[in-house]
């Protein structure tokens, strides 16, 4: 063959893994809204970045008439490009091969890059949009499947791993991304779940709609499965796109500094006001977030699960952080279940790649009832406990309002390891709130008074004044400083330049044993 018809021969090759399962299946994605897997691939990407790899791979499988259905690439586009410049690694699965459904092959590709992830250091993007294991293949579509956990699993905590849902994932489908850092969906296209809704109906009798059951929705706010509900794939793209501009592209990396032209002695003389005069009322703890970092600009992650604990990133000064703090505006901003384990995922994932997580508390406490304690709120609350004292990232923690009993512990407090920890005036840090406390111990005192409503409030005060109140925890060196909130944006910047070098170590061990 002449070099010129051996390249007319790759370049016919090359466009015929292009279409995937065909120019008709590409229109019918297309009718339904929905982006192929080249496609998302060229959004993700910087324009003209793309290397592929295995783009002529197919499956061996020759049983049940698999011998007449063989695609180059067979049903997942691999390869790595750049996102503002970084490198990272990337998979797509494209449904319009055989319903995206994962063979040996399918499974080879995936690996192999997620190695080259892992030998390089750079993060692993799995753009998901499979209709499960491929039956035709039987155990070796499992055994691929199981590969590809093992390898999530080695590279956890080592590169970030993003999975983006794009389509259905179903099956032993879904724990690739359960095993990943973060799960964006895609509302109304995307779902997740062990059994669908026909399997669910025969077992238990329930009947339920496919989105009701695991639509992006329903991950978003119930289950916490996904961390972000997008609007559409472009949507879900952009998302992946900015996270990534937080985020080192591996462990042994710090996390990106970029300038900043929002001043860094900025005061914000909006805080000094903007707590409620009543203790007990709400206000929105994004303001102050927003009002601190850098040009307001704040990325949340899990914004609709959970709401009582916010989470994200930002930054302070060009430094890329987390950001941990109670919402009162939600269950007054108290600790649950759902919460902790937010939280706690949260810090976990920031200490692995050497972010600093900046603590804002206001939390009266760990949420009475039934309900809780049967859920396990013991087991489950310890987890953020575990996660803040065994992260050796510099820790910022300023404490607003409230911070009672075991939460405030919890909350990053300077007993577990928190580097910096500052408090508001108006922080109240006690055992308990002052008409709680008084009730305990005064209660029988407040029967005999002539007037029990004044004797209790003057105790109340009193409590306040002795114990409820920053200055006690100052006065033990469990606050290093009284801030004036206006001065907040200022002093955690200095905060976080001072730690910038910080050196901390855990006890040599295999690994710990969270309470999980």
């Amino acid at each position: 063959m002449k070099t010129n018809d051996q390249l007319d021969h790759l370049k016919k090759l090359r466009a015929e893994a292009r279409l995937g399962g065909g120019q008709k299946r590409i229109d019918k994605q297309h009718e339904k809204g929905v982006m192929t897997a080249r496609e998302r691939i060229d959004l993700l990407l910087d324009k003209g970045s793309f290397e592929e790899f295995d783009m002529f791979k197919s499956h061996r499988c020759r049983d049940f008439g698999m011998e007449t259905q063989v695609f180059p690439g067979d049903g997942v586009v691999t390869g790595h490009g750049t996102v503002n410049g970084r490198i990272v690694y990337v998979f797509a699965q494209d449904f319009t091969v055989l319903g995206g459904s994962l063979s040996e092959t399918f499974a080879e590709k995936i690996c192999k890059i997620m190695d080259l992830a892992m030998k390089n250091g750079a993060p692993v993007i799995g753009l998901n949009d499979s209709g499960g294991a491929r039956i035709q293949e039987g155990i070796e579509s499992l055994a691929g499947y199981s590969e590809i956990f093992q390898r999530n699993v080695m590279a956890s905590g080592v590169v970030p791993q993003i999975s983006a849902i794009f389509g259905p994932c179903a099956g032993g489908a879904v724990y690739s991304p359960a095993l990943t850092d973060f799960v964006i969906m895609v509302q109304n296209q995307s779902y997740m779940f062990l059994t669908g809704p026909k399997v669910v109906k025969s077992v238990t009798f329930e009947d339920v709609t496919t989105e009701a059951l695991g639509g992006a929705a329903m991950h978003a706010s119930r289950s916490g499965v996904s961390d972000y509900a997008a609007t559409s794939g472009a949507d879900a793209i952009e998302y992946i796109r900015k996270m990534l501009s937080y985020l080192p592209q591996n462990n042994m990396e710090n996390p990106p500094c970029i300038p900043c032209a929002d001043p860094r002695n900025r005061d914000s003389v909006e805080l000094n006001s903007i707590l409620p005069d009543n203790n007990n009322a709400a206000y929105d703890m994004k303001e102050i977030i927003l009002q601190t970092i850098d040009d307001r600009d704040f990325f949340e992650v899990k914004e609709s699960f959970a709401p009582n604990l916010i989470v994200g990133f930002a930054r302070y000064n060009g430094m890329s952080v987390g950001i941990v703090a109670n919402q009162p505006l939600h269950l007054s901003g108290v600790l649950d279940i759902d919460s902790s384990v937010k939280g706690a995922r949260f810090v976990r994932f920031c200490d692995c790649f050497n972010i600093p997580v900046v603590t804002f508390v206001d939390v009266p406490g760990f949420l009475p009832g039934t309900a809780q304690e049967y859920g396990g709120v013991i087991r489950n609350g310890a987890k953020i406990l575990y996660a803040f004292a065994e992260a050796t990232i510099p820790k910022v923690t300023v404490i607003t309002r409230k911070a009672y009993g075991g939460a405030y512990c919890v909350m990053s407090s300077k007993h577990l390891r928190g580097d910096i920890n500052y408090a508001w005036p108006s922080a109240e840090i006690a055992v308990m709130g002052a008409t709680g406390a008084v009730g305990v111990l005064y209660g029988r005192e407040a029967k005999k008074a002539e007037n029990p409503a004044a004797f209790l409030k003057e105790k109340e005060k009193e409590y306040q004044d002795t114990v409820a109140n920053p200055y006690v925890a100052a006065q033990r060196g469990y606050i290093d400083d009284i801030i004036e909130p206006a001065r907040t944006r200022v002093r955690i910047i200095r905060a976080l330049e001072l730690l910038q070098n910080k050196r901390d170590t855990n006890p040599m061990k295999k690994h710990g044993n969270i309470p999980l």
